[in-house]
């Protein structure tokens, strides 16, 4: 499968066989007058949520990947009959600039010397874009409409919008997610972002980024609709030395609506950093 980006369609530009033209690997040829309206994929189902088969990306069939886990420190998830422990991240990695290899290096040393690890979401934050894909334990739900698609974590109801054939902004505003435009590439949903905030990390090694940031995810389902793969493509000339690609899978859980789950309520600071948010004002 090709990883490297892809623009997405100007909404309007091609319907019905034109359309199909397109996305058949973008070979040129004419296509008869008759042909059945293109199949989307369904990730939706109604009911059904997807559940990451892991806290941290999955490697990539090769090249350059995402930062690992150092083995001399092996990484042990609770629940697992043992003492969990913290990430720590594999500074031999070579996708890796100095200032963020630095950066990561603080964050070894912490641990190391005893300190916590714990996850951004732990403490109720965003996780950004492409971190979003590792929410742990509770599903994500997709919204699939003709204009924009959305992507709920269950985690504190977090939504991603992925607007559907359009082109990105002229002047796109930072935020927590980026800004996230789409298509269909026959089985595929193509995710293209830019526009992340400077408040965010790439995984949960607190792997840092800059304002450069541009990802791609293509989401398409495997094992007869049992699973769902997210195949990611990270190019930030601002962090990284080379473009990498990393992969998260879902499980297809049946376990009902999206239920509600505020992550705030109840809970308390994890940890030396971040603290939960609070807001000092009213919304409305």
């Amino acid at each position: 499968m090709n990883h490297f980006p892809s623009r997405a369609l100007p909404q309007g530009l091609f319907s019905g066989v034109a359309m199909a033209a397109v996305v058949c690997a973008g070979a040129a040829f004419s296509a008869p007058a008759e042909v059945e309206p293109l199949a989307i994929p369904d990730f939706s189902s109604n009911v059904v949520g997807w559940i990451a088969q892991g806290v941290n990306f999955q490697l990539p069939p090769r090249g350059p990947h995402q930062v690992t886990n150092d083995p001399a420190y092996p990484f042990k998830p609770p629940g697992r009959g043992e003492a969990p422990t913290f990430r720590v991240a594999d500074l031999t990695n070579p996708i890796l600039q100095p200032w963020a290899r630095e950066e990561l290096k603080k964050r070894n040393d912490r641990i190391i010397g005893g300190g916590t690890g714990y996850t951004r979401q732990v403490s109720c934050w965003p996780m950004g874009t492409p971190a979003f894909l590792l929410y742990p334990a509770q599903p994500i739900y997709f919204i699939q409409t003709p204009q924009e698609v959305l992507i709920i974590a269950q985690m504190d109801q977090q939504v991603r919008h992925v607007y559907l054939n359009k082109f990105h902004s002229t002047n796109v505003q930072p935020s927590w997610y980026g800004e996230s435009v789409g298509h269909y590439e026959s089985d595929t949903l193509v995710v293209d972002t830019i526009g992340m905030n400077n408040q965010t990390w790439v995984d949960n090694y607190r792997t840092p980024h800059s304002d450069k940031l541009h990802t791609v995810e293509r989401f398409r389902l495997t094992n007869e609709g049992k699973t769902l793969e997210a195949s990611l493509y990270v190019e930030d000339p601002g962090a990284y030395t080379m473009p990498w690609n990393a992969v998260q899978r879902y499980d297809r859980v049946d376990q009902g609506p999206l239920v509600e789950f505020i992550c705030p309520e109840n809970n308390f600071n994890v940890g030396d950093i971040d603290p939960i948010p609070i807001a000092d004002k009213p919304d409305f």
